[in-house]
């Protein structure tokens, strides 16, 4: 059977009438993100703010009306809202002596234990590679893992474990993928590597949000996000609605590198995610023919700013040939050669890690007296 088009999606969706305007969901622009790629749809629909989650009915009604084409595997529909900027004005001042209750922690994910985020605060340290072995070695200390690619404009992990199959939906609820013993969710399963994800911030929270809570993860003991670069909505989005037990940074010896560490050590702070170490990627350049090292990007960097932000130093990943081989192929070092001097980098860390979060959670919601 043919796919459907996405043409034919579009004519579909043409056909669903906003109940609010009177007009088609497509001639009220409300599709978003409409992404088709081998019978799997996903799109969002953006409505006013002021509607909410009354617009549920007419998001059902969308994937429906998708659901119902001839060549249509899955349908993957989020709701978004798009507000604009309301009118400035003064806060209320608080009562004198007023009981103020800190904002809830957010709530977690049934089945799973503990979930961890290995995040930098730059592009091109090597995060998705220590993000992926990481998972492995954990699995491969006896814990049940999952691992999800939260870089929805970005996503590694379908090149970092070579696959090429969809997710199949179960009800309302998405299978991950399991690979090298580890369950795996990546939004780049259902898009070509090569097409851009062009999304507004809140269609990336809600495809964040989907991502935790609509795929059936448990049982596990770890979930592993790969964070994004940076400190910006996604970040955000991630650490106010998943109970991170804790975050791993990840950085190269340079200084421009630690400089941006920083401040994912900063973000991770103000969230009150505590951070489990800081790991020095691409550390020492070992020549693969004579064996002699080089420090290219400096050498012990990662450790002197961990001591001085008063974190943990979990280790150093070896900048060597065989860790960028296996991962441009899919399998990962951990997973290939696991008694390589390599692999055991990873595991090393990977041993810090887990006893770090079997000891940590995360601080409780409190009452403060003003």
């Amino acid at each position: 059977m043919a796919h459907a088009t996405r043409d034919e999606v579009l004519r579909a969706l043409d056909q669903v009438i906003d109940p609010v305007s009177g007009r088609s969901v497509v001639q009220e622009d409300i599709v978003q993100g409409l992404v088709v790629r081998d019978g799997n749809v996903g799109f969002a629909v953006e409505v006013d703010a002021g509607r909410g989650r009354g617009a549920e009915p007419l998001r059902q009604a969308c994937e429906d009306a998708v659901a119902k084409l001839p060549g249509v595997h899955s349908v993957t529909a989020v709701l978004t809202a798009h507000q604009t900027a309301p009118a400035r004005q003064a806060p209320p001042r608080p009562a004198a002596h007023a009981h103020r209750a800190e904002p809830a922690a957010p709530q977690g994910i049934p089945g799973v234990g503990a979930i961890i985020a290995v995040a930098s605060g730059k592009g091109g340290v090597g995060k998705s590679t220590v993000a992926a072995n990481l998972a492995i070695a954990l699995a491969r200390q006896g814990l049940k893992v999952g691992l999800m690619d939260a870089d929805i404009y970005g996503p590694s992990v379908p090149r970092l474990f070579d696959i090429r199959e969809k997710p199949r939906a179960e009800g309302k609820k998405i299978v991950p993928i399991e690979k090298y013993g580890i369950k795996i969710m990546s939004l780049g399963f259902l898009i070509k590597e090569e097409e851009a994800v062009v999304w507004r911030g809140p269609m990336v929270q809600s495809a964040l949000t989907q991502m935790l809570n609509d795929t059936l993860w448990a049982p596990l003991d770890i979930l592993v996000l790969d964070m994004p670069p940076g400190t910006g909505d996604a970040q955000l989005t991630i650490s106010q609605r998943a109970p991170l037990r804790g975050a791993v940074i990840v950085s190269t010896p340079q200084d421009i590198a630690l400089i941006d560490a920083r401040k994912g050590i900063a973000m991770f702070s103000k969230t009150q995610v505590p951070v489990l170490g800081i790991v020095e990627n691409m550390s020492t350049f070992v020549c693969p023919n004579c064996g002699h090292e080089s420090h290219i990007f400096g050498h012990g960097g990662a450790r002197a700013e961990a001591k001085r932000m008063g974190v943990p130093f979990l280790g150093e990943i070896p900048l060597v040939p065989v860790i960028r081989e296996t991962s441009d192929a899919g399998r990962p070092i951990v997973a290939t050669a696991p008694d390589s001097a390599e692999a055991h980098a990873f595991l090393a860390i990977a041993k810090e890690v887990a006893t770090s979060v079997a000891g940590k959670q995360r601080t409780a919601p409190r009452i403060v007296l003003e």
